[in-house]
C-alpha cells in the first residue's frame, strides 16, 4: 500500500499545477475531487498552547481605501447594491448566510467568519508563522472562500470548531462548507488531525462531484 507521502505525490502527478497566472500568489492548482483533496492535507497533532486571538490582527484596511476587511466582505457579498455611508460604513444590502439559509438586509446581524477559525489555524500550523503572515491570513481577501458573511448566530455556534465537531445546520450547505474548508487549509498549508480528516473524508463521500480549486497563499 502506498504511504501517505507516496499517495500525495501520486495525486500531484495526476493533477499537476497549472501555468502560474500573473500573480504573487503562485500557480493555481488544477481542480481536485474533494475526496482526493482531503488526502493532500498534511497531518499533525493540534496544539493551542500560546494562542491569543490578538495574535491575528484583523479587520485592517490593507489597501487604505477607508474600507476595512469586514466592510470589504460585506460589499463583495451583498446580492444588491449596498448602502455605504461616509467612512465606508455599510448600512444596508442583501446577504445570504449559506450556513443556515437565512437572508438579511441589515449588516448588524452578520459576522464575517474565518472559514478556518483563527484558533483552529493556530492549532494547525499558524503558531509558527510570523505576525505579518497571521495578519495576512486573518484578512485574506484574495480567496473568496477564506472569509464569509453569515448570521452571527451560526458563526457563534461554530466558534472555533472544526468539521469533526461542527457542520452547518443547513444540510444542503455541508458539501460547500467542507469544500471551502479544505480549500482554505490547502491554500495556507494548514494541517488536520485524525478526527478532522475522518470527518472530512466522510463528508466528501456524500458530496458527489464537488471539486476543490485553490491558489496557494504567498
Amino acid at each position: 500500500m502506498l504511504s501517505k507521502i507516496a499517495a500525495a505525490a501520486a495525486l500531484l502527478l495526476a493533477f499537476p499545477l497549472t501555468t502560474a497566472p500573473a500573480s504573487a500568489h503562485g500557480a493555481r492548482v488544477a481542480p481536485l475531487p474533494l475526496g482526493q483533496a482531503v488526502q493532500l492535507l498534511p497531518s499533525a497533532d493540534e496544539s493551542r498552547d500560546g494562542y491569543q486571538r490578538s495574535s491575528f490582527k484583523h479587520w485592517v484596511d490593507a489597501d487604505r481605501d477607508s474600507c476595512n476587511t469586514r466592510a470589504e466582505v460585506l460589499i463583495a457579498e451583498s446580492r444588491s447594491e449596498p448602502a455605504i455611508e461616509a467612512g465606508c460604513k455599510v448600512t444596508a444590502g442583501e446577504w445570504y448566510s449559506y450556513y443556515d439559509g437565512v437572508t438579511l438586509t441589515a449588516p448588524g446581524g452578520l459576522d464575517i467568519d474565518h472559514m478556518v477559525p483563527l484558533a483552529e489555524a493556530w492549532d494547525s500550523g499558524a503558531s509558527a508563522w510570523t505576525p505579518a503572515r497571521r495578519q495576512a491570513y486573518a484578512n485574506d481577501l484574495d480567496a473568496d472562500r477564506s472569509l464569509v458573511a453569515v448570521t452571527a448566530r451560526s458563526n457563534r455556534s461554530k466558534a472555533d470548531q472544526d468539521p469533526a465537531d461542527w457542520q452547518p445546520p443547513l444540510a444542503d450547505a455541508r458539501c460547500t462548507y467542507s469544500t471551502d474548508w479544505v480549500a482554505t487549509k490547502l491554500r495556507w498549508q494548514l494541517a488536520v488531525d485524525d478526527r478532522e480528516r475522518s470527518a472530512l473524508t466522510e463528508l466528501a463521500a456524500g458530496c458527489g462531484q464537488e471539486t476543490v480549486d485553490y491558489q496557494p497563499a504567498p
